[in-house]
Parts: C-alpha cells; sequence; structure tokens
C-alpha cells in the first residue's frame, strides 16, 4: 500500500532548502556552530549524537561535542554551558538527555540561552509555544511532526486529533502546536495518558493520531478508524529471537495491522526519527540567522 509518509525524503527536502540558507550565511561570513553535551555513556545518546553530528558536517554546520563523566556534577555541566552560552561561533547548544540522576533536567534546559536553545526547552520557549509567538524555537520531534502532516497534503484545519502522552518533549508540545489559530494547525486535540478513561474511544474517533506514550505497539487496529492519519513517534526496544542483538525497535503503533486501514501513516523507522533531526538544523540555522541580523 503507497499510504506510506516517508520521513527520509521529507527530511532530504528540508535540508536541501537549508543548504540554501547555509550557504547565504555563509556568503556574509557566518558559519552556523552547534554544540553538542553528553553525560555519562548511554548507548543510544552516543548513536543519537552520532546521527547528528553526520547531519551536521553534510549540510556545512559546523559542530563540536562536549563528552562529560557520569558522575559530572550539576555544577560543573552548569559551568558548561556558560562557556558555551559565551561562546561566539556557537549559535546552537543541545544537551543529550537523559542526564545522570544527580543533575536536575530541568535546571540545565533553563540555563541555556533561549536564543541558543535549539531543542526547544527553555522556559521561554515553552512560552512562547503556548502563546503562538512564532520568533521561539519549537521542540524538534513535535515540529517534524508537523512538517510531515503538512508536506503529505494532511488537513489538520478542524481535524479532530489525539495525541498519546502528555511528556514534555512530545506530548504537551504537539497539542499546543495543533491546537494553534492559524495555518497548519486549527485542530480539536484531545490528550490521552495512563490516566484517561477509555482510551480506546478516543482513538476511535480521531482522524490523525500522534502516538507518543513509549509503549511498545500499544496503538491497535480495532482503536483506529479507516482512513485516520497515524503518526509514530514512540522507539521501544523489544525482544527478537531472529535478530543479531536479540531485540529490535518498534513503534508505539502496530504498525502491521494498521497500515491497511489506516489513510495515511508513518513506517518506524524511516518516518518520525529523520525529522527530528531535520528540524534541529532547521532551529540551528534560525538561530545564526537571528543572531547575525
Amino acid at each position: 500500500m503507497n499510504n506510506l509518509i516517508d520521513g527520509r525524503a521529507i527530511a532530504a527536502q528540508i535540508q536541501g532548502e537549508l543548504a540554501a540558507r547555509v550557504a547565504v550565511l555563509k556568503s556574509r561570513g557566518v558559519v552556523p556552530g552547534l554544540a553538542f553535551v553528553r553525560v555519562g555513556e548511554d548507548a543510544a545518546s552516543k548513536v543519537y549524537v552520532g546521527r547528528k553530528e553526520k547531519a551536521c558536517a553534510e549540510l556545512g554546520i559546523i559542530s563540536e561535542t562536549h563528552v562529560l563523566a557520569e558522575k559530572t556534577s550539576e555544577a560543573e555541566l552548569l559551568a558548561l554551558i556558560a562557556k558555551l552560552n559565551a561562546a561566539k561561533h556557537l549559535h546552537g547548544i543541545l544537551v543529550q538527555a537523559p542526564l545522570p540522576k544527580q543533575i536536575r533536567e530541568s535546571v540545565i534546559y533553563s540555563s541555556v540561552l533561549p536564543t541558543k536553545d535549539v531543542d526547544g526547552f527553555h522556559p521561554v520557549n515553552v512560552g512562547k509555544l503556548m502563546l503562538g509567538d512564532e520568533s521561539g524555537f519549537k521542540p524538534c520531534t513535535p515540529a517534524g511532526v508537523v512538517e510531515l502532516l503538512v508536506r503529505s497534503g494532511v488537513k489538520t484545519d478542524g481535524a479532530e486529533v489525539v495525541v498519546l502522552g502528555r511528556g514534555n518533549i512530545v506530548g504537551k508540545p504537539m497539542a499546543a502546536m495543533l491546537c494553534q489559530k492559524g495555518k497548519s494547525a486549527n485542530s480539536t486535540v484531545t490528550i490521552c495518558h495512563s490516566a484517561t478513561r477509555d482510551i480506546k474511544a478516543h482513538c476511535q474517533r480521531a482522524d490523525i493520531i500522534v502516538a507518543a506514550l513509549g509503549v511498545a505497539e500499544f496503538l491497535k487496529a480495532d482503536m483506529v478508524k479507516p482512513g485516520a492519519v497515524i503518526m509514530d513517534v514512540g522507539v521501544n526496544r523489544v525482544p527478537d529471537a531472529t535478530s543479531k542483538t536479540g531485540t529490535k525497535l518498534v513503534g508505539d503503533v502496530d504498525f502491521k495491522n494498521i497500515q491497511p486501514i489506516a489513510g495515511k501513516i508513518t513506517p518506524n523507522p524511516g518516518g518520525v526519527g529523520p525529522m527530528t533531526i531535520a528540524m534541529l538544523l532547521q532551529n540551528t540555522v534560525r538561530a545564526a540567522e537571528q543572531s547575525s541580523n
């Protein structure tokens, strides 16, 4: 069935558009710069940062990665961020989650300058998102979902949307973006979570479902009305005896059984994931443009 929303193709399209903007910046003597900060040796974090570094190199964005020991204190990390905030050649700062338990994520995200917060996690940028103020930076994953919907011709105006998950990184900002008054939004949004009564009933009336609960294959075919658009944000590792590693990655959507009835659906991998990186690059280029104006 050709109802797949190809995140890799759309991400490549966006990166092509960004390449032209990077060329304009370089003609003015500005090279976009992005700092990655990783604390500890979390295997997934290493992979994610590696992919982001590669994407930066392909686009002509200078990136530098700072790796701190697992036992690093909150004060030491704050001292590094203060240096990165002051660095003129850096336009964006990304602190890779998760952080070790002795470090409070909220304190760290609040310490990055809002003008360099290309992750969109600073309270100023969160507030701007809630207010519909386009001058802030939006979190990359939900911003990527919106781009996928828009560029796939999905009508959000007046659509019934169910967001599965109320996290600060995807669920809440996703709902805030889609319910704004304006283009590529204007939806009626319901957020469902672990305390929601009868999630199935909510999902069955949705025109668009964004699954971001972090529960492997949570969304089943009997929860989806025919023709609904399904956006799978989940990244879950489950046992798989046929794999070399003994595990495989799956989303929050039972893809095999839902694809035949969905109007459009993102594959996983190859759907939302590549868009998260594309939006990070877009935020970094915009940060460089704003700092040079």
